[in-house]
């Protein structure tokens, strides 16, 4: 197991937020992508609770999010990139393009020794950021606990195959 703790980072400015979090997993990025899109199955996941549709560029999915002490929250993004083992990628709009967009990522790193890392991200824009400054607190909090539970079920799946 890897002793590195997680490590968050958030950028600010009027009209646009950056969350971001990653953690080392110790499986290989192959194992990590399998868990993160087999999305018949998000049981695991305490943030993201749904990714329904196909994961390819182009594709609009239905993705259901509950951030800590927060509400549920149902958005329709479009993939946006598809990288195999490697990134995902996708925008997400409420309302209409300029309230606030937001630009979510997941990438997959590989590292020695069969590991990972695992970054989940999001550039938030708009003129409603400010606004949304509470809801986005709790996400990124929602950020580390879904790559927590990401990693204890690769690592998991791993060791039982």
């Amino acid at each position: 197991m890897s002793a590195t703790a997680p490590a968050s980072l958030t950028r600010r400015t009027a009209l646009a937020r950056e969350l971001r979090h990653e953690i080392e997993i110790d499986v290989a990025p192959a194992a990590v992508w399998q868990t993160l899109t087999a999305t018949d199955d998000y049981s695991w996941n305490p943030f993201m609770h749904r990714i329904a549709g196909n994961l390819a560029v182009g594709e609009k999915l239905r993705v259901e999010i509950e951030p800590p002490e927060g509400r549920i929250v149902k958005f329709k993004p479009t993939v946006l990139e598809v990288e195999q083992e490697r990134k995902l990628r996708w925008l997400g709009r409420f309302l209409m393009p300029g309230l606030l967009d937001g630009e979510h990522s997941f990438e997959l790193q590989p590292l020695d020794g069969g590991r990972t890392r695992f970054t989940q991200s999001e550039r938030f824009s708009g003129v409603l950021v400010g606004l949304f400054r509470s809801t986005l607190d709790k996400t990124e909090h929602g950020f580390a606990a879904m790559n927590e539970a990401l990693k204890r079920k690769a690592e998991e799946a791993e060791t039982s195959s």
